[in-house]
């Protein structure tokens, strides 16, 4: 009962798919339930592991038998391309790190203190205040440039401004935001 053709691999797969039929499970269970066993021990997993993982792959089959189609491949190589796929998922789960609440990246920052809400409130209305006293055409430039985040070139052709004309403006600008905000350079 230990070998079988691929023909009647074939058969018992369809009719554990199609049926549910548990005697054919069982046929397939025993024939390959060894041979997986040793696929996974000689991908150098323990004993327990492989054997754990053989079973893994066996529920696999019977959950998944009613995918199998005769006509795109034999038996023998859906079952040990779910195997593989199935050892594939453990050793991934095996890499991946165990979650740790206490990690920096997971704990939130501090509150801001008042003193520093103050003084970010205050420098952002100083540059609310210099924005404001732009021209126009320097301040919808900045705005574009830093708040929309586009491109110069793309600002160029929005406005139908020569891209030249576009940098020495937001130039302009700078110099003009720095004069405001009494840093000079």
């Amino acid at each position: 009962m230990a070998e079988m053709s691929a023909e009647e691999m074939t058969l018992c797969l369809v009719r554990t798919g199609r049926s549910r039929d548990v005697a054919s499970f069982e046929r397939l269970f025993v024939y390959f339930g060894p041979r997986i066993r040793s696929f996974m021990l000689k991908r150098a997993l323990d004993g327990q592991l492989a054997e754990e993982l053989m079973q893994e792959t066996m529920m696999m089959v019977w959950r998944k038998a009613a995918l199998f189609d005769p006509q795109r491949g034999n038996a023998s190589a859906w079952v040990f391309t779910l195997a593989r796929n199935v050892m594939i998922d453990n050793l991934r789960k095996a890499k991946r790190p165990e979650f740790d609440p206490t990690d920096p990246a997971f704990v939130p920052d501090a509150p801001e203190t008042p003193d520093v809400n103050f003084e970010q409130d205050e420098s952002a209305e100083r540059i609310r205040q210099a924005l404001a006293s732009l021209p126009e055409d320097q301040a919808e430039l900045l705005r574009m440039s830093f708040f929309e985040d586009i491109s110069h070139s793309m600002i160029a052709e929005k406005t139908n401004l020569p891209l030249g004309t576009v940098k020495s403006r937001i130039r302009a600008a700078f110099s003009r935001l720095r004069a405001a905000l009494g840093e000079d350079r």
